[in-house]
């Protein structure tokens, strides 16, 4: 299979699932309250469904509130990129997986401390690997 960044449409939606594909290509949302992993509390690393790239660790993790997966930190700096984005007519900062440019969700600052950040994440865009 080719590098996995360098997919054409037509293989990611054969890799991936129709929810899987309008998250992480299309940059969809998933609906508030409904992820797999917004209520999790299992200890491990949550990689990037597309590419398996290491993005967050549990520890990391925290209930915001807001219906989406929450971390105040990625794994790594070089793990997660992001960009602006005006696609809901006000100024947000996306989030993507540095290694496929898949779409995880938004980062916003009015997290919890050290950083102060809140990443919300779309859980249809990670799977979780288990410490």
């Amino acid at each position: 299979m080719p590098d996995k960044k360098n997919l054409s449409n037509q293989q990611w939606k054969e890799k991936l699932t129709a929810e899987q594909y309008e998250i992480c290509r299309n940059k969809g949302t998933e609906s508030p309250f409904s992820g797999e992993y917004l209520n999790t509390k299992t200890s491990g690393t949550y990689h990037c469904l597309c590419c398996g790239n290491a993005l967050f660790h549990s520890e990391k993790k925290f209930n915001s509130g807001t219906g989406w997966p929450s971390f105040w930190d990625p794994i790594d700096v070089q793990s997660v990129s992001t960009q602006e984005d005006l696609s809901m007519s006000v100024v947000r900062t996306e989030v993507l997986c540095k290694q496929c440019d898949s779409h995880l969700g938004h980062v916003f600052e009015d997290g919890p401390q050290p950083t102060g950040l809140r990443y919300c994440i779309n859980s249809v865009s990670l799977k979780l690997e288990e410490d």
